[in-house]
């Protein structure tokens, strides 16, 4: 299934029933019942849903109005609410103010978008001789963007190994190859330490010097770590210009996402099985030197093709996350 991320439809919330204009010559008055309630619009939070694609079938959403009142006292029924199911992470905007709505973050949560009209008031109650209408429903454009639920996520640039990385400590199965921009959208991975204790952690396509301008996949996806506690620098120590490129990138993000960079983050050394024994750590001291990363407790050197040094970094991870510390 296609990966989309924002989305637009329209929603338009059900008109309030007409109140009953009745006289009874039984009841010796007026008997005439109120209109029903226009029915609600919600988004609904489904935590089975990881993108908005179905949403392109069916663009506009429509409640039901409420009845109308009739005489001998009967009220109109309500009408129905509409459910719009949506992923957990997903922040509903109006589309023409951009004010925020509401934000999806749990599974079953609901918010309202669109409020039913109000009933029309029957005579039985106004004791007057007219008819009293409905309110009309709320309606407007829905502006839904997904942002995924993570706690740790991976950056990188292409080929550095990100994918490879998710398959070996999650059941998660991005695609893996030896040519670029083989992450085409963002994944999400189950990551067990044990019986107890787990997070999620996500990959996203990589980036390449003038992402900013929109070369490559550009920054489309980088929103998607915004709500992550912990980032995952990874490098392929193999890259010739490695340094260069990983200084190129931060660079990039901080352009836009500067706000990124006051999250925790690890420095992720990956392919050192590749690298002869004399040269891995004239390798790993040049890349701290050159990053001027000082904190060893959040370096940590992998092999994700082997699965070597990974259980470490699930680890620490955890442990940060637990407790807000590094493990």
């Amino acid at each position: 299934m296609q990966f989309i991320d924002e989305t637009y439809i329209f929603i338009e919330a059900g008109t309030g029933g007409t109140g009953c204009l009745s006289f009874s010559s039984l009841l010796r008055g007026s008997d005439g019942g109120n209109g029903g309630t226009g029915g609600n619009i919600f988004c609904i939070g489904d935590k089975y849903l990881n993108t908005l694609f179905f949403l392109n079938y069916n663009k506009v959403y429509k409640a039901q109005n409420g009845e109308n009142g009739k005489p001998k006292k009967q009220n109109g029924n309500n009408g129905k609410d509409v459910f719009i199911k949506v992923p957990v992470g997903s922040m509903l905007r109006d589309a023409q103010t951009c004010e925020l709505i509401g934000e999806i973050i749990i599974h079953r949560q609901n918010i309202k978008v669109a409020k039913g009209g109000t009933s029309g008031i029957g005579n039985l109650k106004t004791k007057r001789s007219k008819n009293m209408k409905g309110t009309i429903g709320e309606s407007r454009n829905l502006y839904i963007e997904l942002i995924l639920l993570a706690d740790v996520g991976c950056l990188g640039i292409p080929n550095s190994g990100k994918s490879t990385f998710i398959r070996s400590i999650t059941s998660a199965l991005p695609k893996v190859a030896r040519y670029p921009f083989t992450t085409l959208r963002p994944f999400l991975g189950f990551v067990k330490l044990n019986k107890t204790y787990s997070f999620i952690i996500t990959d996203v396509p990589g980036l390449i010097i003038g992402a900013s301008q929109g070369l490559g996949l550009g920054l489309k996806f980088i929103k998607h770590l915004n709500r992550i506690k912990i980032i995952c620098n990874l490098l392929d120590v193999m890259c010739n210009k490695v340094l260069d490129t990983t200084l190129g990138i931060i660079s990039e993000i901080k352009t836009i996402y500067i706000d990124m960079f006051q999250k925790q983050r690890y420095l992720v050394l990956n392919k050192l099985d590749k690298l002869p024994k004399y040269k891995k750590s004239q390798v790993i001291e040049i890349v701290i030197n050159g990053l001027t990363w000082r904190n060893k407790t959040t370096l940590f050197i992998i092999s994700a093709k082997k699965k070597y040094g990974c259980y470490e970094l699930k680890k620490s991870a955890l442990t940060y996350l637990k407790r807000g510390i590094n493990g």
